[in-house]
């Protein structure tokens, strides 16, 4: 599309609290200037006469959590539209494996800002776990005002503290390579797991490759960072849990499918491994799960992606791909059906 031409029509589609946290006013202004947004967004029914209408209407549609759908009996009520810009991370709940049978509509994916908090908090974790932060912050509210206090309470514990830590990260995803770089920085030994990674490559990133069941035996922390596929359902049950060692640290900030929740929580019950949980499963866990209570898991409410600012970083990225669309432009991160096979 050229500047000669009229705007695109702009739909957007998402929960309805996003846009507030989307967009402000510089984010308006940029769509504004490259497309024609249709009123009445955010949008989370297409099937509604309003919704239907608006579809119907969009060249473009910007998409996020919350937006229904595109299946192929929306499509065919969609006859103009070419491209679908997702401000977030994985586009298989909008565009499901029915959506890539209609050619000509390009997709883009936030996903590389996304994977940018997510690696941070794991970062973060990989070192408060390192030093037991938690259960020390617990011990000290229960013994307050005890001689047993500071560096004093874990001078003889050696499973504790970040020098030299050997960290095992499963899947070189971008979140796993974003956290192995970050990693490499520090002194910490990185060993990682990707049949789809070679050992040069691995290298490269600054990582030893290993077998998954090796990397878990060899590892003080474990951080998993493997897409939701067939064949990563319950990647990490007894067997792979049996093999970790005593005091080893298990960090899940992608999603709880990778694990045997069951398993998981038997040798959590044991007290042996330390576990930090962001993405349960189910999620939430239900009230009277023990989880919540056992002083060696870290339960926190799936706050590893995206909040608050950093949501500007997702739209700042979506619009960006929309505005090199409207200009004739190659997209940034386009979304091919191929990708689905390795993506989150």
């Amino acid at each position: 599309m050229t500047g000669s031409q009229r705007k695109p029509r702009l739909l957007i589609a998402m929960r309805d609290e996003l846009p507030e946290g989307f967009f402000g006013s510089r984010e308006w202004a940029r769509l504004k200037a490259v497309a024609d947004v249709i009123p009445g967004f955010p949008f989370t029914d297409f099937d509604s006469p309003a919704g239907a209408e608006a579809l119907a209407e969009a060249d473009i549609l910007l998409a996020a959590w919350g937006t229904p759908a595109l299946t192929k009996a929306r499509l065919r009520r969609a006859p103009r539209l070419r491209m679908v810009a997702y401000a977030a991370a994985s586009v298989r709940t909008v565009a499901p494996a029915e959506f890539w049978e209609t050619p000509g509509i390009l997709v883009t994916t936030a996903a590389s800002a996304m994977a940018v908090p997510v690696a941070e908090f794991t970062f973060a974790a990989i070192i408060m776990c390192g030093k037991d932060v938690f259960r020390l912050r617990d011990d000290h509210r229960s013994e307050r005002g005890s001689g047993n206090f500071g560096s004093r309470r874990g001078l003889n514990r050696s499973y504790l503290g970040n020098h030299s830590r050997r960290v095992g990260i499963v899947g070189a995803s971008r979140i796993g390579r974003l956290v192995i770089e970050m990693l490499a920085r520090s002194k910490f030994q990185i060993a990682v797991y990707d049949p789809y990674l070679n050992a040069e490559e691995a290298a490269a990133l600054g990582a030893t490759k290993m077998e998954l069941h090796d990397l878990l035996a060899w590892s003080d922390t474990v951080s998993l960072h493997a897409p939701v596929l067939p064949e990563t359902r319950h990647m990490i049950g007894a067997p792979e849990l049996e093999l970790m060692a005593d005091h080893a640290v298990l960090i899940n900030t992608a999603r709880g499918w990778l694990v045997d929740h069951d398993a998981l929580l038997s040798e959590a019950r044991s007290g042996r491994l330390r576990i930090l949980i962001d993405t349960p499963d189910p999620e939430p866990l239900p009230q009277d799960s023990l989880f919540y209570d056992l002083p060696n898991v870290v339960l926190t409410p799936h706050i590893a992606g995206a909040l608050g600012n950093e949501l500007k970083a997702l739209s700042d990225l979506a619009i960006t791909e929309i505005e090199r669309f409207v200009g004739g432009l190659a997209p940034l991160h386009p979304v091919h059906k191929r990708d689905l096979e390795r993506m989150a």
